[in-house]
């Protein structure tokens, strides 16, 4: 089937979240990473938008699936039904609002709870370019991150810079924890799907299994 052949062969599909208060440039840091560009003129999310690319993530193809919900308050409870099922996430705020800091802890909640405790989270400072106008530092910032047990890196969703990087350290954490058992995929709500490509290592491994023990069998 020619059609099938054009879809995008991946080994996994990682579904993700970008959460944080309105204002703190989540959907300027999907857009750099979907489009490598700055979204001018960005305007608050109403609800959630979606965004998906296809990355090499330690030798494996991954597709991320990525969910950025409105940080607006009225919009919470449409936003929260989309964290089900997600297996990582992007904690927002902007370097130059302590505002949009002070919130963490409110989103970080809501992320471990209606997520999944296991949601691999890194924190994006965001703005990084701006550093006149900056009201957190990278060492305050950098404790949250330590104390909460989240990865954490400052990003510029005007310059591009660290932006791949913290959808890519996210990746490879879940990969890694896939490898290591901590992560089931085939677990409800991981947030995790083998891709075709696993899907049929995985059977041809069980059948060479099966006709091994055929192999074996006194009958």
């Amino acid at each position: 089937n020619p059609s099938k052949e054009m879809t995008e062969t991946y080994d996994f599909l990682f579904k993700f979240l970008v959460i944080g208060s309105a204002g703190s440039g989540k959907s300027c840091l999907l857009h750099q990473f979907i489009e490598n560009k700055f979204k001018q003129d960005s305007s608050h999310t109403i609800g959630v938008e979606f965004g998906s690319r296809v990355v090499m993530v330690a030798g494996k193809t991954v597709k991320l699936q990525i969910w950025d919900t409105a940080g607006q308050e009225r919009f919470r409870s449409v936003t929260r039904s989309y964290y089900r099922g997600a297996a990582g996430a992007l904690l927002v705020y902007d370097i130059t609002s302590r505002e949009t800091y002070n919130a963490l802890t409110n989103w970080l909640t809501d992320a471990r709870t209606l997520a999944s405790p296991n949601i691999v989270i890194i924190l994006c400072g965001n703005k990084k370019d701006l550093e006149a106008d900056r009201e957190v530092t990278f060492l305050e910032a950098s404790r949250f991150a330590q104390e909460n047990e989240v990865m954490f890196l400052e990003t510029s969703a005007l310059t591009g810079e660290n932006v791949e990087e913290a959808f890519l350290k996210c990746g490879r954490t879940i990969l890694n924890k896939i490898e290591s058992g901590e992560l089931d995929p085939e677990r409800m709500g991981s947030g995790i799907q083998y891709g075709d490509t696993t899907v049929r290592q995985l059977r041809q491994s069980q059948q060479a299994g099966s006709e091994q023990g055929r192999d074996q069998c006194n009958c």
